[in-house]
Formats: structure tokens, sequence, C-alpha cells
């Protein structure tokens, strides 16, 4: 609408009309529809496809498995029996590796994590000589290859007599997880307030209780975060584990992979010993997912 005021000529905004929006509007308001939605849930339903298939696999006779694929149980779901887990359980190699992954698993995740806390509060808030010097020396290790120690370590822990042992790839497990560790730990503990840790110093909080009372607790996330990669890590590891262990520590990992090349065939245990392998990493991730978010999120944020 023009209008005439004084001589000048003024026109007025017009109103009712949206404004254009540009092509990456547009994409970017389609994207938070229902459609990629779908997409996406179609897309973590494809990466099931394998675990469900093993699953199904391990659920089934060898004769039903090498006439037809896991498939056929939605057809026939006669076909479904648990007689594989009943033999699996009969199978003293993998029930025996199975406890030894357990075994080498849980103290290799608490000790990285506790000790790597320890010091990462030590570099974050502790003066000492030389702290920043160790540091890099910390952070420098993250850059030494597993492949680079694997014959060096073995013949040091042959010489001490602790090659074979399970706490042999405890022990190596947590010399390797560490760097790691430290490096997170200490950057996320240094972003925490300087006053919130000096309140507490003045309420007369010794270092140790700050670090109990204070540091732990806003670290959770962080600190959920370091267990899940490692537990994850020493699970499913088997390069560590066929070096340093021998036939009576072996874990699940190794265990199986001797039962493929000495039978080759005994799919009835292979099936169900690699799916409870898969699945149990699977629980802890699931179990722990908003802690495990929450320390991404807080690292991103921060």
């Amino acid at each position: 609408m023009t209008t005439h005021v004084g001589g000048l000529t003024k026109t007025a905004p017009a109103t009712g009309v949206k404004p254009r929006q540009s092509l990456g509007s547009r994409l970017a308001s389609g994207v938070s529809g229902g459609i990629v939605r779908v997409f996406l849930l179609l897309v973590g339903l494809f990466w099931l496809v394998p675990t469900i298939g093993l699953l199904l696999a391990s659920l089934r006779t060898p004769e039903d498995m090498s006439a037809s694929g896991w498939w056929k149980v939605f057809s026939e779901p006669s076909q479904l029996t648990v007689d594989s887990y009943q033999k699996l359980l009969e199978n003293g190699d993998i029930t025996s590796s199975l406890g030894n992954t357990v075994l080498i698993t849980v103290p290799a995740t608490v000790l990285v994590v506790v000790i790597g806390a320890l010091a990462g509060y030590a570099f974050a808030w502790m003066e000492f000589p030389g702290r920043d010097w160790w540091f890099l020396a910390v952070v420098g290790l993250l850059v030494v290859p597993v492949q680079v120690a694997l014959i060096p370590i073995a013949e040091l822990f042959g010489k001490i007599g602790i090659f074979g042992t399970i706490f042999g790839v405890i022990l190596f497990h947590v010399g390797f997880g560490l760097p790691f560790a430290v490096f997170l730990l200490r950057n996320f503990f240094a972003e925490i307030p300087r006053e919130l840790l000096e309140a507490a110093r003045l309420d007369g909080a010794g270092e140790l209780r700050l670090f109990l009372k204070v540091v732990m607790p806003l670290g959770g996330p962080a600190i959920a975060s370091l267990g899940i990669f490692q537990f994850l890590w020493v699970w499913n590891d088997m390069l560590v584990a066929l070096v340093f262990s021998d036939a009576g520590s072996q874990p699940i990992t190794v265990a199986l992979q001797t039962q493929v090349r000495q039978f080759g065939n005994n799919i009835d245990v292979l099936a169900p010993g690699a799916f409870i392998s898969m699945v149990i990493p699977l629980a802890v991730f699931f179990a722990f997912q908003r802690q495990f978010v929450s320390g991404v999120m807080a690292g991103a944020v921060k």
C-alpha cells in the first residue's frame, strides 16, 4: 500500500504474506518431519538384523541351519529349540572361557576407571614438580600402537612369571587403557569451577574428601563413558588375549576362535556362544546409555 505524506511517497510493508524460505530452510524443516524418523527407525532395525539372525540361528538345530536360512523360523516356528544352549553349558571350554572373560574385563575396567580418575584429578588440580611434563608424557603414550608392545611385554611377562595368566592379560589392558583414561578425565575435571573446590577446602575438606564428595559426583557422566569404552574394548578383545593367555586363561573370543579352527562345523556351539559373547556388552551399553550420552554431551558443551 502506497501513501503520500508531505509530498513524500511511502510504501507500507505488505502484511499477511509469508517470507520466501531458502532451500536450506525448507530442507531443515523437512528433516525434522515424520518421514525422517521412520527412515532412521528402519536404519536401526537394519543394523539389528545380524543380531536377530544370530539369535534365531542359535535357537535352531544344526540340521535346520544346514537346510535353510535363519529366516525360515518365521514360517516354521517349531524349529526353535534351546538344545544348542544346553550343549553350550555342557562344553567346559566355552563356560570356563566365559568366566575368564568376566575375570579379565571387570578388574581391567575398574582399575582403569579408579586409577584414571585419581590421576586425572591430580593432573587437573594438584601442584607437584613436573606436572605438565608428566601429563605430556601420558598424552604421548596415546600414539603407541598395541602391536608394537606385544613382543617386548610378552618377554617381560615371561621373565617375571605372569605370561599366560589372567593377571598378565589384565595388566596389559590396564597399562594401555590408562593413558586415554587420564587424558579424558583430566580434561573433564579441569573444567570444574575453581570456586567450588576452594569453597570445599575452606570448609575443611582434604584432597581425598574433595575428590570423593565433589569431583566424583560431578565427573559421573565422563567416568561412566570411560567405563563403557573400557568394558567394550576389553570384552571384545582377541589380539591381546590370543598372545598373553593360554588354554586355562583364554577368554570367550579366543575360545570361539579355537572352536572354529578345530572343528569348523560345530555351529550348535558356536552360534549360542557368539550370541552370548555379543549380547552381554550390548546389555551393558543399553543399561548405561543415558550416562554415556550425558558424558558425551557434557564434553561437547565444555
